[in-house]
């Protein structure tokens, strides 16, 4: 019996790849501008989904009404906090460039407990009044070379904010049209999994939805009640521009630093003024806003898998870095999806079992 002999046509496969790959750099082309606003809606969809289903549970099983109610939060919690920080960062912006204007002006304290110090007292004492005395024309000439790279910075970040607006209309846009026909987005993203890769395809779509809600839900939806509740408390208080440190709060704390590293200097900065009554009632706010890390966060965590610290902070600063404020969402849920697949994949295989001196000796005689 002759084995049938199988002949390629090699060019008819290379221009057949060739096809395909022009087709997905084409098609990549022309959906760019709407990847991060589709990649936002669909993290928001996935995280909020539950919500949507009890809400038509509620509304008479209408997904229409469901729909209408879910636009509406999405408003209120995320297209409304948004704009209003942006509005504030736009009418602050002066009063801090006025105020950075006058910090010439400021009278620097002596600090003659310098001269106490051991060894090197005198010398740090001598170095600063050195500096204070040339107006810091040193240390002016050492940093000015940065001044315009800065100031290219704040520039970019500036247009950045039309972007900003841009992909949030989009996310609003593209999680109705996902909240309306979620089922079928669903069954088509599971349907092209099991072609790729048959029953472990399917499961790696489970796995992934089941990553993004518990990193919205225990990261995002924390840092956002902690943040909200945190503002409050700073505007109560009288704090300036609390706008601009809930922003910061809520950075720190989906970054996973914490609260309390905006609201402790905020807390010294009442006591420092002599507003005791004010300082103290915003300790006590602090600590309850600090709890609920540990409180909330676990609680919504729970449908997911809990992730390491470190991977939700190179997730928020690489996200932050590489897309802006929108990063602060994508970027971890990234990090800890690929985290995710990455350690189901690990485990499919057995844990080594031989000893190192074994593993060792027979890859020298082999």
């Amino acid at each position: 019996m002759t084995e049938r002999q199988y002949r390629y046509d090699v060019p008819r496969i290379i221009f057949n790849v060739l096809f395909i790959v022009i087709m997905i750099i084409a098609s990549f082309w022309v959906i760019q501008p709407f990847i991060l606003g589709l990649a936002w809606a669909a993290m928001v969809v996935i995280a909020t989904w539950p919500l949507l289903i009890k809400l038509q549970n509620l509304m008479w099983g209408r997904r229409s009404l469901a729909v209408m109610a879910m636009t509406l939060l999405l408003i209120l919690f995320f297209i409304l906090p948004i704009a209003l920080i942006i509005g504030s960062l736009v009418d602050n912006s002066a009063l801090f460039i006025a105020r950075a204007g006058t910090l010439s002006k400021m009278h620097m304290p002596n600090l003659f407990w310098l001269q106490s110090l051991p060894m090197f007292g005198d010398k740090i004492y001598s170095s600063y009044h050195t500096l204070v005395n040339t107006g810091g024309a040193a240390v002016l000439a050492k940093i000015q070379p940065y001044f315009g790279q800065t100031a290219t910075w704040l520039v970019s970040q500036a247009a950045y904010i039309g972007h900003l607006l841009f992909h949030c209309t989009l996310m609003l846009c593209f999680s109705v049209i996902l909240y309306a026909r979620g089922e079928h987005v669903a069954m088509g993203i599971r349907h092209f999994a099991v072609r790729l890769g048959a029953e472990r395809g399917d499961a790696a779509v489970l796995l992934s939805g089941q990553t993004i809600r518990a990193v919205a839900l225990g990261v995002v939806v924390t840092a956002l009640v902690q943040s909200v509740l945190g503002g409050i408390g700073l505007a109560l208080s009288g704090i300036p521009a609390a706008t601009w440190l809930a922003l910061l709060i809520f950075i720190c704390c989906v970054a996973q630093l914490g609260a309390l590293l905006i609201l402790v200097p905020a807390i010294t900065w009442l006591y420092w003024n002599g507003d005791t009554t004010l300082a103290t009632g915003l300790v006590i706010w602090s600590g309850v806003v600090a709890t609920l890390d540990n409180v909330l966060r676990p609680i919504l965590i729970r449908m997911g898998a809990d992730l390491p610290t470190l991977l939700i902070l190179l997730g928020v600063i690489g996200g932050l870095l590489a897309f802006g404020l929108i990063g602060l969402f994508i970027g971890p849920v990234v990090l800890a999806l690929s985290y995710r697949l990455l350690t189901a994949w690990v485990n499919e295989a057995a844990n080594p079992t031989s000893a190192l001196q074994d593993v060792t000796r027979n890859l020298e005689e082999s």
